[in-house]
């Protein structure tokens, strides 16, 4: 009996944190499914007529194809630098290694308000105005840092004499990389720029100080769109997202598995 309960403690409490995570899922899904004209739940009815009605808004597929523009660019730019840099940090030494270590890190650290407000005078500084450059930049800096923590998870225990009987066989540096480092750690890799895709494209909080009126990402354009409206529309935009970022983690797991992708984060 002493060890039945507590893990039947352990269960039921496990089982409260799905359905707080699960249910606000949950409830946008089927909102967006009602007959209504109004978002409500549970749902009056069941229909698809909403995600029809997108047709008739073409703002929100233009800011959804923004924001899978900016989402691909900030995943490949934060994918080279974040694995470039996760290379030098677990293999050289160099003066000022913490240093940069943690300055690479500071946006996971810094408020999202405080870290949008500083790009914004930035922006405004350089002369750079709203624009995707403006948001990829944005979103590399804030992204960079999964990157490097999931590379570096990958990094750790690899076998360097591998390398360097290639390097005894007469490849060079470049080959070296491409055919037998990156093969070892591209799980790693690959689960950082999925991890930066999903950052970036569920960004609301960053691009509200970046964006303009003719540059608009679509959680920007669904914020705005509620300031006025409150039809079913934004839980069909919003269930898009939620199912394109669920199909991404489903990636993650398969690849690196989600008990170590969040394990390397600790």
């Amino acid at each position: 009996m002493r060890k039945v309960l507590p893990k039947a403690c352990l269960n039921f409490f496990c089982i409260l944190i799905y359905i707080f995570l699960a249910a606000p899922i949950v409830v946008v899904l089927l909102s967006s499914l009602t007959t209504t004209e109004y978002i409500v739940f549970p749902p009056k009815g069941i229909t698809l007529r909403w995600y029809a009605e997108l047709i008739n808004h073409p703002e929100f597929m233009q800011s959804f194809t923004l924001s899978i523009t900016v989402a691909l660019g900030t995943s490949i730019i934060s994918t080279i630098i974040g694995t470039m840099a996760s290379i030098a940090v677990v293999r050289y030494e160099f003066r000022g290694k913490t240093a940069v270590t943690q300055l690479i890190g500071s946006p996971l650290l810094i408020p999202s308000v405080v870290f949008g407000v500083a790009l914004l005078q930035f922006f405004s500084w350089i002369g750079l105005a709203a624009s995707p450059v403006a948001l990829v930049v944005g979103h590399f800096i804030l992204t960079i840092p999964f990157v490097m923590r999931l590379v570096v998870a990958s990094l750790v225990g690899f076998d360097r004499s591998i390398e360097l009987a290639a390097k005894n066989l007469g490849a060079g540096s470049l080959r070296v990389f491409f055919q037998i480092t990156l093969p070892v750690i591209k799980s790693g890799v690959i689960a950082g720029a999925i991890f930066a895709f999903i950052t970036s494209f569920d960004d609301l909080t960053v691009a509200l100080f970046i964006v303009s009126t003719d540059v608009v990402t679509l959680p920007v354009r669904i914020y705005t769109y509620m300031q006025y409206q409150y039809d079913p529309i934004i839980t069909s935009v919003s269930s898009i997202m939620i199912l394109l970022t669920v199909i991404l983690m489903v990636v993650i797991e398969r690849i690196l598995g989600v008990g170590k992708v969040f394990s390397s984060k600790n």
